[in-house]
C-alpha cells in the first residue's frame, strides 16, 4: 500500500505559517520514508526540517520535551486519518 504524504498540504501549510524550523515524527513503519520526505519539503520551503527518530505511537504521542528546541511546526504522520 502506498501512502500520501501530502507533501504540497504540508509544504503550504509551512509556507503559510511562515515556520523555519520543523519537525516531522513517524511511526516506525514510516520512518523509512523519512529522508525522502524531508528534503522534498525542504526544496518547497526556506524551513529547516528535523526528523524525530524516537518512538511513535499515534497523533497523541507528541514529545513534550521537544519544546526546548523551539520549533515552530510539528508534523506528526500516522498510518491513517484522524
Amino acid at each position: 500500500m502506498e501512502y500520501d504524504f501530502e507533501i504540497e498540504k504540508i509544504a503550504k501549510k509551512i509556507n503559510n505559517s511562515k515556520a523555519k524550523k520543523v519537525c516531522l515524527q513517524f511511526p516506525d513503519g514510516l520512518k523509512e520514508k523519512a529522508t525522502e520526505i524531508s528534503k522534498e519539503l525542504e526544496k518547497k520551503t526556506n524551513s529547516e526540517i528535523f526528523i524525530w527518530m524516537g518512538s511513535n505511537f499515534g497523533a497523541c504521542d507528541v514529545p513534550f520535551f521537544l519544546e526546548k528546541y523551539n520549533f515552530d511546526l510539528i508534523v506528526n504522520y500516522g498510518h491513517s486519518k484522524i
